[in-house]
């Protein structure tokens, strides 16, 4: 990672967060982007301090007018791009019969059309150099969850994206990365959507008992190197993708129900 620049959207908290400080410490220059200019500028504070070069950039993934000034600032800032790491994405907890529309469409909006906006316009650069597009996806990218379709279908499209995207760029010897880190400690849940657009504001889970967001960074950088093609993570994780590979499709339906059904206030009944 030395000397190679990083771009990490939603890089002012969570697993962003983590990405930009392991990265950066393993040789990296950081671009960050986030809406929020006060946590993005403690985080790039706090990388300078650890000698990091960093670029904070004030930008909304769903915007794609953002996204192509990203681009081109890293590019006349740091002159090239060797991975991005798509970072950036909300989530969502309410059964879909109650949910409004406007959550479904800011979910698919902000995870997969703000990575899509993002690579599109990142693609000559990372090809030029070689590089690596990651996508940091969801074990619901593998396995629809209920009360959380719209993320399901988000993870979903992000992970049938980049497969394909993976294949084409075969020639062009770019590495595509898909990271599904399971029930990560971060902050996606507290922010996630409620069935009115509302932040949840609470987790539902026991964060402590989770991998930390540090931890999942580290293995990223790992699988970077690696240019590994999938990355999933956690034995829960682990566990769930094969589970749905080989059980029968009624029993897996029922087991995930019963499983998010003990969920603190779940709306499964």
């Amino acid at each position: 990672m030395q000397n190679k620049v990083v771009v990490i959207t939603g890089g002012s908290s969570g697993i962003g967060r983590a990405c930009a400080e392991v990265f950066g410490k393993a040789g990296a220059k950081i671009v960050i982007t986030g809406r929020n200019e006060q946590n993005l500028q403690e985080v790039a504070l706090q990388l300078n301090q650890l000698q990091i070069a960093c670029l904070p950039i004030i930008a909304d993934v769903t915007n794609e007018n953002d996204c192509v000034h990203v681009i081109s600032d890293t590019i006349h800032h740091f002159g090239k791009i060797d991975v991005l790491i798509n970072n950036a994405g909300i989530s969502m907890r309410a059964l879909f019969e109650d949910c409004e529309l406007s959550v479904i469409r800011k979910v698919m909006e902000t995870n997969f059309w703000g990575m899509v906006y993002m690579t599109k316009f990142a693609l000559p650069h990372i090809i030029h150099s070689k590089g690596s597009i990651v996508g940091i996806s969801s074990i619901a990218g593998y396995r629809g969850l209920p009360a959380r379709t719209g993320y399901s279908a988000s993870k979903f499209a992000m992970n049938g994206f980049l497969e394909a995207l993976r294949t084409e760029l075969i020639p062009k010897k770019v590495h595509v990365l898909i990271a599904a880190p399971g029930f990560t400690a971060s902050n996606i849940r507290k922010t996630a959507l409620a069935k009115d657009g509302s932040q949840q504001g609470e987790s539902p889970r026991d964060e402590e008992k989770m991998m930390s967001a540090e931890k999942v960074a580290m293995c990223i950088l790992h699988a970077v190197k690696k240019r590994k093609k999938e990355l999933i993570l956690t034995s829960q994780g682990k566990l769930t993708v094969w589970l749905n590979r080989c059980l029968p499709i009624t029993l897996m339906d029922k087991l995930v129900f019963n499983a998010l059904k003990k969920e603190p206030n779940s709306p499964l009944q």
